[in-house]
């Protein structure tokens, strides 16, 4: 919520209808949502993901490591960062107004005709070859990688950290699916040089990664604002 109303959040609803609805919305949640193991600064991002689908189910299967939230908030803050997508749909979901103001530029290759091409060539998934095609521009290192629908992303990432010892600021690793995505899930959280975030088991999609991020970005402003104090 705005602690300084002279100046609304960049990373709030832009009208007043708009927050008093999502306040409401967080507000049943709270009270819904029974007890919960998540810390201050968890908490809110569980919270956007339950209210981006409506499903408590998150509230236990998300996780997070030890410096998640404190490596996503740092790395939206540098202003010198970047977000790296397996798909458009989380590069479109994501606000304009809040990547502009953390100078952020999303990317994602997944329809590139040359990604395309080589995963023909290779006979891999169009997934896989946009996070090496992403590697190879030099996108990876400090990035925050947001997975919401390809598991074959999240296993060439993991295989990249371990082999190629690229260094993301953080992974939001939430594929869904049928077809490794718990398993790709459970690859991600057993690295612990990285942050992540992951949805345990088949649930996870786009959406939530972007709640996630949403969540992050507000977060990030908020810290801003109290150190400006």
């Amino acid at each position: 919520m705005n602690t300084n109303s002279s100046k609304p959040l960049v990373t709030e609803q832009l009208t007043p209808v708009g927050q008093a609805i999502e306040y409401d919305s967080f507000a049943i949640i709270d009270a819904e949502v029974g007890s919960h193991r998540y810390d201050l600064h968890q908490w809110p991002i569980v919270r956007r993901m339950i209210h981006a689908n409506a499903d408590f189910d998150f509230n236990g299967l998300t996780e997070f490591h030890p410096d998640a939230v404190s490596a996503g908030v740092m790395a939206l803050l540098s202003r010198n960062s970047s977000i790296v997508a397996d798909v458009e749909m989380i590069c479109v979901g994501l606000s304009t107004t809040r990547l502009s103001h953390f100078k952020i530029r999303p990317h994602q290759f997944i329809s590139d005709v040359d990604v395309i091409a080589q995963a023909r060539a290779e006979n891999t998934t169009r997934a896989t070859q946009a996070i090496r095609k992403a590697h190879s521009l030099g996108l990876l290192n400090g990035a925050i990688v947001c997975i919401g629908n390809a598991p074959t992303a999240l296993i060439e990432l993991i295989r990249l950290i371990r082999e190629e010892h690229i260094r993301p600021a953080l992974v939001v690793g939430m594929p869904v699916g049928f077809v490794s995505a718990a398993e790709s899930k459970d690859m991600l959280a057993e690295l612990d040089n990285i942050p992540w975030i992951i949805v345990r088991g088949r649930k996870g999609g786009s959406t939530l990664v972007v709640a996630a991020i949403h969540a992050l970005m507000q977060l990030a402003e908020q810290h801003e604002r109290a150190t400006r104090r």
